[in-house]
């Protein structure tokens, strides 16, 4: 049955914390997955949370470490002495997790935890992930891992993994390589049971290098998702630019890439240029969410300004400004929908390879059979409950003219952005609305008082027509 957490079981908790059960918290907690532990702890105060993670076992304090949001994390990392962090880790957590928590810490802590794990294998490897930059596949691999020389027999293979796998919970697959560490392909259990012949066979006879997909260390997490998911591999090789194996990168890790860049791209979209959620702090979700705020708000400055040019034709005509908002919303609308259609193509690569040029035609397309059905529905309702032809016709050519301008804007905006290497996301956000919201206004103006020049004084229009001739 799955773990509900409820305000009771917290405040049964914080009692016993309060209290000193150390004997009913471990009972509280017995049985829980670690993801389950971590969502308590996240619930707690900070000086409660730190009570109840050091009553747990190293084993399971490292899965729960683990399991923790950054920002929880860090606040349980910096109460936590490098003796106790590096006792944790300490062949408890793979290698790239133990990269990732300590890489929150400061950075003479961080050198205090390394000196302290005795395991110096993991150290080690533990310092060359810290190497890699931020967001590269470098960073997201572990350097455990099940290799085999190609020159060696089936028998010491097995032999030299049997020692291998005790680094690792689970062995998705093995990998071959020869004497300098230069990956050559992959070997799976299938084949070294049953293919080979006897146990001196040689790996040489029996591994494949087909469809050998892998990555390289400087590559972006993003580029090494993609891969993943495109060739439904639930673990890849990271190689180096000369092709020496230095580790793999599993499903998990991935999938954690993709739930940050999705909720990355959703807060971008929704004006919010940095990723905060609703624990974080007044200032940090202050700084995140006033800027594209600042932003809407010059938007509808110039908004105004535009209405203040056309200021004579409401005074002449004021039953104009009953669509004001629908024409701007209209606007904004369409934008987001065509700007999210191509910035989810850009970002799951589905996009294809049609030109700029074919992406807007067949969006021009779109927006025409789109703009033509919503103009004749909302010149229908005009001449049904309005009485001013030049009202209905003026709404339903600036509503058809609005969605056509909008569904282009919003096409080519986050194509633009992606060729100029800045993130698409924020062409669907307030940016797009903001900018239709303006243009479209303009637009509904113009065509308005064409209209009205044509209804209303149709002799002063015709001398236009013959002048512009």
């Amino acid at each position: 049955m799955q773990f509900e957490l409820t305000k009771e079981f917290i405040s049964i908790l914080q009692e016993f914390i309060e209290n000193g059960l150390d004997n009913s918290i471990q009972e509280a907690l017995h049985g829980l997955h670690p993801a389950d532990i971590s969502d308590v702890m996240e619930e707690l105060k900070p000086d409660e949370a730190t009570y109840l993670y050091k009553l747990l076992e190293n084993e399971e304090a490292a899965d729960v470490l683990i399991e923790l949001e950054d920002d929880e994390l860090s606040k349980l990392l910096s109460v936590l002495t490098s003796k106790e962090i590096a006792e944790i880790i300490d062949e408890n957590v793979d290698s790239d997790d133990a990269a990732d928590v300590i890489h929150l810490l400061p950075q003479q802590k961080q050198e205090e935890v390394i000196s302290k794990i005795s395991d110096e294998s993991q150290a080690s490897d533990i310092i060359a992930l810290l190497q890699f930059e931020e967001g590269t596949a470098g960073a997201i691999m572990a350097k455990e891992l099940v290799a085999v020389n190609i020159n060696w027999t089936v028998g010491q293979a097995i032999r030299e993994m049997r020692k291998q796998a005790d680094d690792l919970e689970n062995v998705y697959t093995i990998y071959v390589i020869d004497d300098k560490g230069i990956l050559k392909g992959r070997l799976s259990l299938k084949q070294l049971l049953f293919s080979a012949t006897s146990t001196k066979t040689t790996i040489r006879e029996i591994y494949t290098d087909e469809d050998l997909r892998s990555v390289e260390s400087d590559e972006d997490v993003e580029e090494v998702a993609d891969v993943m998911q495109k060739y439904d591999l639930i673990v890849i090789p990271v190689i180096t630019s000369n092709n020496l194996l230095i580790g793999r990168i599993t499903i998990d890790d991935v999938v954690d890439v993709i739930k940050d860049e999705a909720e990355r791209d959703y807060q971008m979209a929704s004006g919010i240029s940095e990723p905060v959620d609703s624990e974080d702090r007044i200032q940090q979700i202050l700084r995140a969410r006033f800027p594209w705020l600042l932003i809407g708000l010059i938007g509808g400055i110039f908004g105004a300004l535009v209405i203040n040019i056309f200021e004579h034709d409401i005074k002449i005509y004021p039953e104009m400004a009953f669509f004001i908002p629908l024409i701007a919303a209209m606007g904004g609308n369409v934008g987001v929908q065509s700007s999210a259609i191509i910035v989810q193509g850009l970002a799951n690569k589905s996009i294809g390879l049609s030109s700029t040029g074919q992406k807007l035609l067949k969006e021009l397309g779109v927006a025409t059979l789109n703009g033509i059905i919503l103009a004749l529905v909302i010149l229908a309702f005009n001449l049904r409950f309005g009485d001013s032809l030049a009202l209905s016709y003026t709404v339903s050519i600036a509503l058809f003219c609005v969605i056509i301008f909008a569904s282009l804007f919003g096409t080519l905006t986050p194509l633009v952005l992606d060729k100029v290497n800045i993130d698409p996301a924020l062409a669907t956000g307030p940016f797009i609305t903001t900018a239709n919201d303006i243009v479209g206004l303009f637009i509904y103006f113009i065509i308005g008082r064409m209209m009205y020049l044509y209804f209303e004084e149709p002799e002063a229009c015709n001398t236009i027509i013959e002048l512009v001739t």
